[in-house]
Parts: C-alpha cells; sequence; structure tokens
C-alpha cells in the first residue's frame, strides 16, 4: 500500500516538474522565434518593443523604426500566439476525445467538425472569388462547425444515444457528404481551386490580433472547464455502468464535453484550416510516457501541444520565403513518428505479456 502511495506521489512530482519544464521552454521558444525571420531582431529588442506595446510606453517604442515594431507586434507575434493556442486546444480536445469516445485513435477531427469548418471555409472562399460577395471565412468556418456537431449529436442519438460508437459512426457519415460538398466546391472553382486547397492545408501565414482573439479567449476557457470534469472523465473511461454506479451524470457530462471539445476544434479549424496529427499524437506521447489521468494529461497536453505546433509553425516559416503551410509538416513528420509510437508501444506490451 505505501509503495502505490510513493509511486503515485513520484509521478505526480515528475509530472509537476514536466509542466513547469514545458512552460520555461514555451516562454524561450516564443522569445526566440519572433526574432527568426528575414529581419533579425535582438532579444532585447523584442522584449522593449512588445513591453513598450502592452504598457502603451511611447518613450520605449520611439527607440525603435516602426517597421521593426511592425514586423514584431503586427506579424510575428500574432502568430505565435494563435500557433501555441491552437497547438494547446487541439491537444486538448484529442485528450478528451480520446477518453469520451474511449478510442485510441479518436483525434479533434474524429466527429466531423473539421469536415463542417472545411465546407463552410470553402463555401466562403468560393463565393469570395466567383461572386465577389464577401463573407469572413472564420465565421463561416465556425457557423458550418457548430452545425456540424448539431446533426452528429442528433444522428447519434436516433441511432442509440451519446456513446462512442454511435458518436463515431454519425460523425464518418457527415464526414463524408461534407468531404464530398468541398470536392464539389473545389470542382466549380476551377483555375482559383488553389486558394480553397492552400487554406485547406493549414496555414498561419495571415493570422493577426483579431484571430489571437478568437483562439486565446475559446481555448483557454474550454480548455479551463474541461479540466474540472478531469475526475468525471476518468472515471467514465472505465465504462458507462462503472460511472452510473459512483453517481456520475455521463450523458450530460458527455454533452457538456464533446461541446467544449468541438468548439476548441472549430476555432482552431476557422483560423487556420486542418492541421493533422497534434491532437493524436500528443495524449498518445504523455500516456505513455507520463500518465494517463486527465487531471494531469490535460494540463500537460496544453502545453506540450502549444509546444509542438509553435516549433513547427516557427521552422515553416523561416525554412520557406512563401511561407510552408503548417499543416503539411505536421502531417509529414506526425505520421511517421505516431508509428514509432504504436510500435514501440505494441513492443513494450508483448514484452510485459
Amino acid at each position: 500500500m505505501n509503495s502505490n502511495i510513493t509511486q503515485y506521489e513520484l509521478k505526480k512530482k515528475k509530472c509537476v516538474v514536466v509542466f513547469f519544464v514545458f512552460f520555461i521552454a514555451i516562454l524561450a521558444t516564443i522569445l526566440t522565434t519572433v526574432g527568426f525571420g528575414a529581419m533579425d531582431i535582438g532579444y532585447r529588442d523584442i522584449v522593449n518593443i512588445i513591453w513598450g506595446k502592452l504598457t502603451n510606453n511611447m518613450t520605449v517604442l520611439e527607440a525603435y523604426p516602426q517597421n521593426e515594431i511592425a514586423v514584431v507586434w503586427d506579424i510575428r507575434l500574432p502568430r505565435i500566439l494563435c500557433a501555441f493556442f491552437m497547438g494547446l486546444g487541439l491537444a486538448v480536445s484529442g485528450a478528451v476525445f480520446q477518453s469520451l469516445l474511449r478510442n485510441p485513435l479518436a483525434d479533434p477531427y474524429t466527429l466531423g467538425v473539421s469536415g463542417g469548418a472545411a465546407f463552410g471555409a470553402s463555401l466562403a472562399i468560393y463565393l469570395g472569388i466567383t461572386y465577389g460577395m464577401m463573407f469572413s471565412v472564420v465565421n463561416m468556418a465556425f457557423i458550418f462547425s457548430a452545425m456540424t456537431l448539431f446533426f452528429v449529436i442528433m444522428i447519434a442519438q436516433r441511432g442509440g444515444g451519446l456513446y462512442s460508437t454511435s458518436l463515431i459512426i454519425s460523425g464518418i457519415i457527415v464526414s463524408s457528404i461534407l468531404s464530398s460538398g468541398v470536392s464539389f466546391l473545389k470542382m466549380l472553382a476551377g483555375e482559383n481551386v488553389s486558394a480553397i486547397v492552400f487554406w485547406l492545408m493549414g496555414s498561419l501565414s495571415g493570422s493577426s490580433w483579431n484571430e489571437v482573439m478568437v483562439v486565446g479567449t475559446i481555448i483557454p476557457v474550454s480548455c479551463l472547464i474541461i479540466w474540472c470534469f478531469a475526475n468525471d472523465l476518468d472515471v467514465m473511461t472505465l465504462g458507462e455502468d462503472t460511472a452510473l454506479s459512483l453517481g456520475i451524470n455521463t450523458k450530460r457530462i458527455r454533452l457538456i464535453l464533446l461541446v467544449l471539445g468541438a468548439a476548441i476544434t472549430a476555432s482552431c479549424v476557422a483560423v487556420s484550416g486542418i492541421i493533422g496529427f497534434v491532437g493524436l499524437i500528443v495524449p498518445h506521447m504523455l500516456r505513455f510516457w507520463l500518465t494517463s489521468s486527465n487531471r494531469s494529461l490535460i494540463p500537460l497536453s496544453a502545453l506540450l501541444g502549444g509546444f509542438i505546433l509553435l516549433v513547427a509553425d516557427s521552422v515553416a516559416r523561416v525554412v520557406s520565403a512563401s511561407g510552408i503551410p503548417v499543416g503539411l509538416l505536421t502531417n509529414l513528420f506526425g505520421g511517421p513518428f505516431f508509428i514509432y509510437i504504436f510500435l514501440k508501444k505494441q513492443k513494450g506490451g508483448s514484452e510485459v505479456e
């Protein structure tokens, strides 16, 4: 008994240490990556410009050229913050969906929310290019994501209730329909299809403070509420009957978590397009190497997901002047890395047996 308690305490302390290591690494990476690019800017200048902008200290800002201030404050910092918040959100929603659906291969896009966002954004781009009808890509993506979640939940309830199998099947059905819709819009776009394709690849190149406001409000608030249900989520992973016997209102909690996870995913996809593997790999890594307790897993996933996407987008921005879509980078490296984790996990399992 004492040995079990000691192991639990050691694991908890290890999670706390890792959490602070991730936090420090993120702060250092943000300060470092703001200086990267065609215009090299020193750390001290970056800190002074950010501090001057935050405090509206004109004395500090007057010491720097306007173009340097614009590069730091208006171009690089919003993109970096968007990458961090989106990585944070995708990782947390991935952890939630994997626990909620009791499926290790579930990710933020399992329920078809990304398909709804993709269709909404593609429709906005198509109408803007073809007919000059200016619709906000972010707003249209978010609206269609919400509609998609509504239809998935409605179909699942009619088909047996809000259980993992019903939700996954409903998500696949709706995703297939929306995927066909996106393909149809690309066909109609003709030679202008590149605008839709580029958005679907997942890019943060056009990020501004408006996008930061979207992901910087929806994602942290949703993640905090999700974390409050972490203990209930742990119990729900043991099965429906066990959770009900312990007095947990599984239907209500499942619906709340589904809506919050979908809201996070919708805000991410609406801002940047589809960025794969972050929500799938990050929770897997942490469950395999550290802990499966959602109380620790959710905050750790948040920081590691934010760090990974932050680094990936910075590499994409620095390597290519034209800007490689970060979605391509995460897919390129995420797939092989996931195969490595899967095989290592299988090997470990076979050794235990």
